[in-house]
């Protein structure tokens, strides 16, 4: 693997970008506090927007590590950030990442989270050279793996109680996608 860190970029509809301090507060708006939207995540809602504050700040202080990878999503339209996409795993010796995501429920549904992911998916195969790319999904939380067959990942299986989030211990939906898949 090649790491090259958090580096900006662009779709149609997005920025994928570091996160900036002035994110927090909308961070916090958008998705931080939602229960809804942290349902099903490792991370509990947060409950003022200090937490939030400090937790960017903390992002902030790792974006100087070549393989710390954790993009704000921004909407090019309204140059508002509406969630977040990031590795939560590198395994080396496997050239394999791990990569999770969440976003304001304002914006499900628009097909946003599997183009973020898309655009993910290419810097890590093109840039980084990583050979497999994989995500999991409590099976209670079934869009977030749409998300993951959108973005042209395979269903690998599903581990039972091989996971805690919100809800405590669950069963996780694997999927990946490997490199000579994706130069296809």
């Amino acid at each position: 693997m090649q790491h090259k860190g958090t580096r900006k970029l662009e779709t149609e509809r997005l920025i994928l970008r570091q996160f900036r301090i002035e994110d927090a507060e909308t961070m916090y708006r958008n998705w931080a506090s939602d229960d809804e939207v942290t349902r099903y995540l490792t991370w509990p809602t947060h409950d003022s927007p200090e937490l939030t504050k400090t937790l960017v700040m903390d992002w902030l202080n790792h974006y100087s590590e070549s393989d710390y990878y954790n993009w704000a999503i921004e909407l090019k339209e309204t140059k508002e950030v509406i969630g977040n996409i990031s590795v939560v795993r590198i395994q080396e010796e496997l050239s394999s990442t791990d990569i999770g995501y969440c976003m304001g429920k304002a914006w499900w549904g628009n097909g946003i989270m599997p183009e973020a992911l898309r655009a993910v998916i290419g810097y890590l195969f093109n840039k980084v050279q990583v050979n497999r790319i994989a995500a999991a999904h409590d099976v209670h939380n079934p869009k977030s793996g749409r998300v993951m067959e959108k973005a042209d990942m395979k269903l690998e299986g599903i581990l039972r109680a091989s996971g805690r989030n919100n809800q405590g211990i669950c069963d996780m939906v694997w999927h990946s996608i490997l490199k000579q898949e994706y130069e296809r």
